[in-house]
């Protein structure tokens, strides 16, 4: 059978999708290749939040034509995800040598359409159009790797967004929130702990809208917090992870969530994009700068642990220097252990694409770069504060970069590097941190626990 190669763009949801597509060829009989140069069939999950991304996955594949036309004719090559749903057509107008277009809602058919065009059943394909259904159709995983189990998955549990932030495309390119059913999510929760993992991310593009309009609240707990209580149920699992949600999506039922469910990882990823509360209004966000700050302290005195990370938006239209003035005095105030800062991008049918005040491209860059010293310094100071404390890591396998060392999370997020070996792979194991580095901490191991470890 064919050999596939996909590189993938963008977000957690994104790389759940390739996974899952990869999962899916593999079931047909497809090998996946470890390389572009070595596939027969190479395929760009896309992503479309920033015009950066797009123009990487366009150059990307204007290079793969240039090359694989010459060199061999037969590759497949594909366009999948939100560029893909967002331009369709207009794709294989520009790159008539492009085979197949498949959008967020058809990623589930690319097996299908794969093996019409490689046995000539079929010429180019696009397909970008809605399909009841679609957010509950990708449910495999791939968690096997040179050998070795994953002891880490993310689970889609919804698609779509309704939020209708001024500056995001995401609900053209992934359409309306549409949520799976609770039962649905936690067989497949049950399925992966059952194959050895250990922790799941529940997926989301706005994770805490789960269920807002199918799963009636109960006993003062909405439909997201009933499904991290049945997923909390699910033996085998040791901890839960959940990302992105929105700040409007914090109740009282969520916050105190952290409190109760023993496996409901203490970390957080809650975007706040501005400090400033006139360019929170023109994005849309639906909350102020003081109740993000309230909700940071309501997390914060349920689990002092906590880890945040946020995303931040500068050179926003009309983000003016006082405003941003504001995005730094919230950043030092909350102290981040970790933030992404974008500098805005404007998006075709957005709201925010036809504002006045466009502030210089030089200026986001600037702002950007003065963001990122002050999150820089603040995490490099949260980061040092663990050295000679002792913390419980879920151990995930050899690191990537250095694979004579071991690395693992602890429950807060950070990433740990230590000595180790390969049957503590799954283990939850205490190390003493014994320094920081850049975003990642390094210890040594005190002991395992064997209740939770793979013999």
């Amino acid at each position: 059978m064919p050999s596939v190669y996909i590189k993938t763009y963008g977000c957690q949801m994104n790389e759940r999708d390739s996974e899952a597509v990869a999962a899916r060829l593999v079931a047909r009989g497809y090998t996946l290749a470890g390389a572009e140069a070595t596939a027969d069939v190479i395929l760009l999950n896309t992503c479309s939040v920033r015009d950066m991304a797009e123009q990487k996955a366009l150059r990307k594949m204007e290079n793969l034509v240039a090359e694989l036309r010459r060199s061999r004719p037969k590759a497949v090559l594909g366009f999948l995800g939100c560029m893909a749903q967002s331009r369709g057509q207009e794709l294989l107008d520009r790159l008539p040598d492009v085979d197949l277009v498949v959008g967020t809602r058809k990623l589930h058919r690319t097996a299908d359409y794969l093996d019409d065009i490689l046995a000539g059943r079929r010429g180019a394909v696009v397909d970008v159009e809605e399909e009841e259904g679609s957010e509950a159709a990708m449910r495999e995983h791939l968690l096997e790797g040179n050998g070795k189990k994953s002891v880490s998955a993310f689970v889609n549990i919804m698609q779509g967004c309704n939020q209708y932030c001024s500056f995001c495309i995401v609900p053209y390119t992934r359409g309306p929130e549409r949520s799976r059913p609770v039962a649905g999510i936690v067989a497949e929760c049950r399925e992966l702990a059952e194959r050895g993992v250990k922790e799941v991310t529940l997926l989301g593009q706005i994770v805490t809208s789960y269920g807002k309009r199918d799963i009636p609240a109960r006993e003062g707990k909405s439909g997201f917090v009933q499904l991290l209580e049945a997923v909390d149920a699910v033996e085998g699992l040791e901890r839960i992870r959940f990302t992105s949600p929105h700040p409007k999506g914090y109740g009282d039922d969520l916050v105190g969530a952290y409190g109760r469910l023993a496996k409901l990882a203490p970390s957080a990823h809650i975007p706040v994009q501005s400090g400033s509360d006139r360019v929170l209004k023109l994005m849309r966000r639906g909350y102020t700068r003081q109740r993000y700050l309230g909700l940071v302290q309501e997390l914060r005195s349920v689990r002092p642990e906590i880890g945040l990370s946020t995303d931040f938006v500068v050179g926003f239209p009309g983000e003016r220097e006082e405003d941003f003035q504001q995005t730094l005095s919230l950043a030092r105030e909350v102290e981040f252990d970790q933030a992404f800062i974008f500098k805005y991008s404007e998006r075709s049918d957005t709201a925010a694409a036809g504002m006045p005040e466009p502030v210089p491209v030089e200026l986001r860059q600037e702002r950007h770069e003065r963001l990122l010293g002050v999150v820089n310094q603040i995490g490099g100071r949260r980061y040092t504060g663990f050295v000679g404390r002792q913390a419980q890591v879920l151990v995930e396998g050899a690191s990537k970069k250095n694979p004579a060392r071991f690395t693992g999370r602890t429950g807060c997020n950070k990433v740990v590097l230590f000595d180790g070996r390969e049957r503590q792979r799954g283990c939850l194991l205490e190390v003493r941190i014994t320094r920081a580095g850049s975003f990642t901490l390094y210890g040594e191991p005190i002991l395992c626990n064997p209740g939770v470890c793979r013999q």
